[in-house]
């Protein structure tokens, strides 16, 4: 029988709302390493451990559910294709380990340590940073290229019509979406997207496409098919999931450390959304310094096995909200589903199949939606933008972000989204405000 209680009770009856938890994750779980490189059934298995991990350091008092995390797609995507899978993941890891400290100075000096070091003049503009840094790679990929340019994957009109489908289903569902509809934008509009491309095989689009009907200038199209289920068959049901380890370089946890102050902030804001949800003050009991904690372990765990890193998913709030279903267990009833499909070898074989374009289409709306939280996190501090002080702040980040800017020593480099991150920082440490300004 379902109950609103938000203490902590496991029940096998609460198995069900647990796997609706992970389905309403689920899309947005697996985008990450889809887009990423990393492996989809490892992202699996460290979101479900990653969850575990947070309710044992949390005492099971907060119905969240941890994630792969949106934040880190843009520094990942760089990390990557410059220094390999198992660099990117040590500076992952790193990254984790800024939420540990983040929540010991939390502990020692209380929660407002963070809107001094870390205000909205610095943690929003890199927010949009991280959006914009690589908005060509979505672009390119709705187009049918590879991430860089450098291949073409699908014809360029076949590849529109898809990016076209995948970008206005999710749109539309976000906005006209309905109890748990709204919950899934992401997962309705892949579906949405690979429903078209299995479409266009199936009546012949491409076949046209090759007989003569302009690709959009890709020349001598030979592939026979946008989707291919070869690899599905070839691949076990249950295989263990291709864990892989970190690779020590400095270069690496420099560049993506920074990127984390972003998402340090939203965890803040996620614990008080989900404390109004269930009427309970989650910033006292289990302390922020606690959530914060548990989060910051659960992703570099989550980054020692190949996995993204975590972070608290407002969908799931949402279903939360959607449902009444308080008891932070059926957390742990997703988190055990979540490790057991990760097992599940076919579901990373699927998942491989899903068309360039698919992602493509998603990607133009989800870094889109990231710059535009940055924005409305400067928004909602009520800055005053003209101010020197802050305009010097917001245009160094942008500018040097956005543009790329590197600099380096020796074998020492770090650059775009770590570099403006810390010079904001810096800037916000050094520069005096206008009030210190009319006091000499």
């Amino acid at each position: 029988m379902l109950t609103n209680t938000t203490e902590y009770q496991f029940r096998l009856s609460d198995g069900l709302l647990g796997a609706q938890m992970l389905f309403v994750a689920f899309g947005a779980l697996v985008l990450v390493p889809i887009l990423t490189g990393l492996d989809p059934n490892v992202a699996l298995f460290t979101a479900g451990l990653g969850t575990l991990i947070f309710q044992v350091i949390t005492k099971g008092k907060v119905p969240v559910f941890l994630a792969s995390s949106f934040a880190f797609i843009a520094p990942i995507i760089y990390g990557v294709q410059t220094w390999g899978i198992p660099a990117t993941l040590c500076g992952l890891a790193a990254a984790g380990l800024l939420y540990v400290l983040l929540s010991f100075a939390i502990r020692i000096f209380g929660a407002g340590i963070l809107h001094k070091y870390l205000p909205a003049v610095v943690t929003g503009p890199v927010i949009m940073v991280i959006g914009l840094v690589l908005a060509p790679v979505a672009v390119e990929m709705a187009m049918g290229r590879t991430g860089d340019g450098a291949a073409w994957l699908v014809p360029g009109k076949t590849a529109m019509i898809i990016a076209g489908v995948s970008l206005v289903t999710t749109a539309l569902v976000a906005l006209l979406g309905r109890g748990w509809f709204r919950l899934i934008p992401i997962l309705c509009g892949i579906g949405a997207g690979y429903g078209t491309s299995l479409l266009l095989d199936f009546t012949g689009f491409t076949a046209l496409v090759q007989a003569g009907f302009d690709p959009g200038g890709l020349p001598n199209w030979t592939k026979p098919t946008l989707i291919s289920f070869a690899s599905v068959a070839d691949k076990g049901w249950l295989v263990v999931p291709a864990f892989v380890l970190p690779e020590w370089r400095w270069e690496a946890i420099l560049f993506i450390v920074p990127v984390a102050i972003a998402p340090a902030i939203e965890h803040f804001g996620d614990i008080l959304a989900v404390g109004g949800i269930t009427g309970k003050d989650y910033v006292k009991d289990p302390g922020i310094e606690n959530t914060m904690l548990g989060d910051g372990i659960a992703t570099s765990v989550a980054s020692m096995l190949g996995g993204p890193p975590n972070t608290t998913y407002s969908e799931v709030s949402g279903a939360v909200a959607l449902t009444k279903a308080y008891n932070p267990a059926i957390m742990t009833w997703a988190a055990l589903i979540a490790i057991f499909l990760s097992f599940v070898g076919k579901i990373g074989a699927i998942l491989a199949t899903i068309p360039t374009p698919v992602m493509g289409g998603i990607m133009i709306l989800l870094f889109g939606m990231i710059t535009v939280v940055g924005i409305n996190t400067l928004v909602k501090s009520g800055q005053d933008l003209t101010e020197p002080r802050n305009l010097i702040i917001v245009a160094v980040i942008l500018v040097c972000g956005i543009g790329g800017m590197k600099f380096s020593a020796g074998a020492f480099a770090i650059e775009k989204i770590g570099l403006a991150g810390i010079l904001g920082i810096l800037l916000n440490l050094v520069l005096p405000s206008s009030r210190e300004i009319e006091k000499e």
